[in-house]
């Protein structure tokens, strides 16, 4: 069958195809954790991932293709409806709940964006729109596990909160086509959706903290590399000084995100 290539990504930008009722993309190291945990929240009942059918000669790895709507940036306006980001948290919750069997000890992880507190639950780490499968504005099934590795999974809210609250300067939140929003009650919106108690509110704006500093350290290595896919992106999203622009952003409005989770 002919491959039709699909959009998204950064490492592997032009790389992943469809090819019938697979979609194949670039093995790592890790392919074969993140295998073994998608075989194993399938088998917990969590049907809103991709199925691994194998990796093929030319080491390419091989899922089982999920049909549905993929937004890619500058996103549609109906995937930063407060609809969608609410699926989005509802199906990360579920990922979290079926991975809670799934012993990720001895296997390999790529630590790029996972929690620095660790943990023993897997999670995704970045949970961004093009990396969700909607239908009918309700997001169905998460993609690319490129980052997934043991944490927190109030970590893991937090990462997801970054990119789809999201928790950007204005500058950079209109680059990539996101709409003026009230980002303190789309922040509640996503602790309410996924269920956070009075604990996990609590430490959700600690780790979204660690989850600014984890992608600001890891764009900085990937600029430092020179990786061309890296650097085309950083360009397009408002150069490395996007960073510096968050940071202020998000230091002055902190207290107002606070008070928005009690």
């Amino acid at each position: 069958m002919s491959e039709q290539r699909l959009d998204g990504g950064i490492a592997n930008a032009g790389q992943v195809v469809r090819v019938g009722p697979h979609v194949l993309r670039p093995s790592s190291p890790y392919s074969g954790s993140i295998h073994a945990f998608l075989r194993a929240v399938k088998d917990a009942g969590f049907e809103g991932a991709p199925m691994p059918a194998g990796i093929d000669e030319d080491g390419r790895e091989r899922l089982v293709f999920i049909d549905g709507e993929v937004p890619v940036a500058p996103y549609p306006d109906w995937s930063q409806s407060d609809t969608a980001l609410a699926s989005v948290a509802r199906l990360l919750r579920g990922l979290h709940d079926a991975a809670r069997e799934f012993d990720p000890q001895g296997l390999a992880w790529n630590d790029g964006l996972a929690d620095p507190a660790g943990g023993t639950i897997v999670c995704h780490n970045d949970v961004e729109l093009s990396n969700v499968v909607f239908r009918d504005g309700v997001a169905v099934a998460l993609l690319d596990f490129e980052f997934a590795a043991p944490g927190r999974p109030v970590y893991d809210v937090a990462q997801l909160a970054r990119l789809c609250v999201p928790i950007e300067h204005d500058f950079d939140q209109d680059r990539i086509g996101w709409q003026p929003a009230d980002r303190q009650a789309r922040l509640r919106l996503v602790a309410d959706a996924y269920g956070l108690d009075r604990d996990g509110r609590a430490e959700l704006l600690p780790a979204m903290n660690d989850a600014l500093a984890r992608i600001e350290a890891a764009a900085r290595r990937s600029l430092a590399s020179a990786d061309p896919n890296a650097v085309a992106m950083m360009n397009q999203r408002g150069g490395i000084e996007k960073f510096d622009r968050r940071r202020r952003w998000w230091t002055a409005r902190y207290d107002q995100f606070a008070n928005a989770l009690l």
